[in-house]
């Protein structure tokens, strides 16, 4: 994909939760591509900072536990100090389960799941949506899931996090819209990126060829498509898009 077709970002500064690898890599790149300064926030420092030594000065890296408070406010701390600002803020970290009927799934694998997949998204809200209330702007992306709308069997409480994480991006939305703060999510299909495996049970040619096949466009989604959506939902050419889980899933939900 094309990553130089404009700078639809330039000047904002825009923070990126999971950002080291997968679908949050493709929304960093694309973002520095279209002019943003970028945190490629992550648990993973070194893969943080060696996805910013690569991408040149536009973006840096910062450590963060997005499902803890006091991890989140370090973070936004940081981040505010440096920046002076944030405009965009892309909840993206999350993590998934292996297929397990749902009965299986014990209390602390659920708890982690909606700690990372939901908390995560409360937590951010409360460090940034202040700041962006006062200068009324801003722009709150969720990468949430086709699992949130048309759900595969034994992976219920992720597509259940998925599905809190819709209904929480358009409860926002229609709360922040005074405040000329929009939010929107994303549902991707399933992605060639490292959670692929997990959500498959293994990584074999039968199971992604099983998984594709219930794709109509064919193939895999891709971290560059997740950067091309999320980069117009978070530029001015989405001005009056706020509220709205767009499927970028080769038609997997029709």
């Amino acid at each position: 994909m094309d990553d130089s077709r404009g700078q639809r970002l330039l000047g904002k500064h825009a923070l990126v939760t999971g950002g080291a690898s997968g679908f949050g890599e493709g929304i960093v790149r694309r973002f520095v591509a279209e002019g943003a300064v970028v945190a490629i926030v992550d648990l993973q420092l070194r893969k943080a900072e060696a996805l910013a030594q690569a991408l040149g000065e536009p973006a840096f890296a910062l450590q963060a536990d997005v499902s803890v408070e006091q991890s989140v406010r370090e973070m936004a701390a940081a981040l505010l100090s440096k920046l002076g600002r944030v405009d965009i803020v892309v909840n993206n970290a999350g993590i998934g389960q292996r297929p397990a009927p749902l009965e299986d799934q014990d209390a602390e694998q659920f708890d982690r799941i909606f700690a990372t997949n939901a908390r995560s998204v409360f937590l951010t809200a409360r460090a940034f949506v202040p700041a962006m209330k006062r200068v009324r702007s801003g722009v709150i992306l969720n990468i949430a899931s086709t699992g949130g709308v048309r759900p595969r069997p034994n992976l219920a409480w992720y597509n259940a996090s998925k599905g809190w994480m819709i209904a929480a991006t358009r409860a926002m939305a229609v709360e922040l819209a005074a405040y000329g703060i929009r939010v929107n999510a994303i549902n991707p299909v399933a992605g060639d990126t490292p959670l692929l495996a997990t959500f498959m049970g293994e990584d074999t040619p039968q199971a992604r060829r099983k998984m594709i096949e219930s794709i109509p466009l064919g193939r895999l989604s891709t971290p560059g498509d997740m950067g091309a959506a999320a980069a117009f939902l978070c530029s001015e050419d989405a001005s009056m898009v706020t509220g709205v889980a767009l499927e970028v899933d080769g038609g997997r939900c029709i």
